[in-house]
């Protein structure tokens, strides 16, 4: 003799058919959030990396060349913000400008920069910094703006 489901297992699944759509749609908010969450802080980073690298060779392009030399100095400018030394196609990071890049030799900068001694003698030192560059998230709920404040490198320079 066959035994058969009791009928209350059978009526119960089918009146439970919408509980994995319920728990979905109150997850899932939740869920959009974090993935939105986690692309923007990759874009800021991404940003911060690219701006950093920028300025690097803003400043190794400073450190090939004596100091106070304005056509250098503007090919930097143009290297921390475009990325160039002709100052051509658009900025690195949306919203950079020109007026954000602060460069410093032994001319501009001398009593921090000129003559500095270390264990092994005198040298020279130039920077290149981008300052108040700010990072505008596009889900703010999420990631809110963010400053970037100072981003700066030094470098040994020729005597």
């Amino acid at each position: 003799m066959k035994r058969s489901a009791p009928r209350c297992h059978a009526t119960a699944r089918r009146t439970e058919r919408g509980g994995p759509l319920i728990e979905f749609a109150l997850l899932l908010p939740i869920l959009l959030a974090l993935a939105f969450g986690a692309t923007e802080l990759g874009r800021a980073i991404y940003t911060y990396n690219a701006l950093d690298k920028t300025v690097r060779d803003a400043a190794r392009h400073l450190s090939q060349h004596g100091p106070g030399d304005t056509q250098i100095q503007g090919e930097a400018t143009c290297l921390a913000v475009y990325g160039n030394t002709d100052c051509s196609g658009d900025a690195v990071a949306p919203g950079l400008s020109t007026s954000m890049v602060v460069l410093c030799d032994a001319i501009s900068c001398p009593s921090t920069h000129l003559s500095q001694a270390t264990g092994v003698g005198v040298i020279n030192l130039v920077s290149a910094s981008i300052q108040g560059y700010e990072f505008f998230s596009a889900v703010t709920y999420v990631i809110p703006d963010l400053d970037f404040n100072n981003i700066t490198v030094m470098m040994r320079a020729q005597l």
